[in-house]
């Protein structure tokens, strides 16, 4: 069962697995031996199904993923971990017969807690590979979806910081399929996993902040973000362009008005003059 091996971090930390060349003490803290599903459910002994199943319910969680070419998930789970779970006896029943009703009535509702928990897994690292405060609040911010970092983080300089501290998605360029696969299972979509990541995120925000207070030397590395955005200058068409009315009152910014139309020449004659004591112009007329 050859698998693949995947430098994961947290994956390696947990599975205590070894690397492809050799037992060095550095690699073992770096890369893990990756299952899929159909490899991962013959070292159970157990049918496709039923090893989807089980991950499914979150009794196997997987340390990483990569898109296929149909814009799906295939998940990777830790052959060690694997190999832990099918020598427990607690797991005898799960693994052989009938599997319990209680189990069978939650994946009839539709669960599925493999996002959920890959993504527990996946901040545990970026929690660990953080340096500073704003990277630890940017790790937990990173999960949720903008409107909720907007929503969590009102000010606008901490925000700035956070932008900083974002990490992207785990697969592909930005734009790419991969990337948008990778940033869909990256976010966070329970309500009550939004509110804790919420939660943490406000807390520690307000850490970094108070940290930074206390540091000025790292306060001068971030300018101060403006808390409304500077109006916008006159808008001006190139010379000799005829510009079109707009809404506001003349001379207003952002104002584009006609030009005046040229004035005929005023005359005069019988039928615009009744008399030679008043003296009534003919109206200039538009062009």
């Amino acid at each position: 069962m050859p698998g693949q091996y995947i430098h994961t971090s947290e994956a390696a930390a947990a599975g205590r697995s070894r690397t492809a060349h050799g037992d060095g003490a550095g690699d073992r803290h770096r890369t893990v031996r990756a299952l899929g599903t159909t490899e991962g459910a013959a070292l159970l002994a157990v049918s496709n199904a039923r090893f989807t199943g089980l991950a499914r319910l979150g009794l196997l969680v997987p340390v990483a993923f990569r898109p296929d070419p149909h814009r799906a998930a295939v998940w990777l789970y830790s052959a060690a971990e694997l190999t832990l779970f099918a020598s427990g006896d607690e797991h005898a029943p799960l693994l052989t017969g009938r599997m319990p009703e209680s189990l069978r009535g939650q994946l009839d509702t539709g669960i599925d807690l493999r996002p959920r928990n890959w993504r527990t897994r996946h901040l545990g690292h970026l929690l660990r590979r953080a340096d500073g405060p704003w990277a630890l609040a940017g790790a937990v911010a990173s999960l949720l979806a903008p409107l909720h970092r907007a929503q969590t983080v009102t000010d606008p300089r901490d925000r700035c910081r956070l932008t900083e501290h974002l990490v992207p998605p785990p697969h592909g360029t930005p734009g790419s399929p991969a990337s948008r696969v990778a940033q869909y299972l990256m976010t966070a979509r329970d309500p009550d996993e939004i509110a804790w990541l919420r939660s943490e995120l406000a807390r520690l925000t307000q850490e970094a902040r108070e940290r930074e207070a206390r540091e000025p030397e790292a306060r001068e590395r971030w300018p101060a973000a403006p808390s409304t955005p500077p109006p916008a200058p006159p808008r001006t068409g190139p010379p000799g362009e005829t510009r079109q009315r707009g809404h506001g009152p003349r001379g207003a910014p952002g104002r584009l008005d006609r030009p005046p139309a040229p004035r005929r020449p005023v005359t005069y004659s019988a039928r615009n003059n009744p008399s030679c004591t008043t003296d009534t112009s003919i109206r200039p007329s538009r062009s």
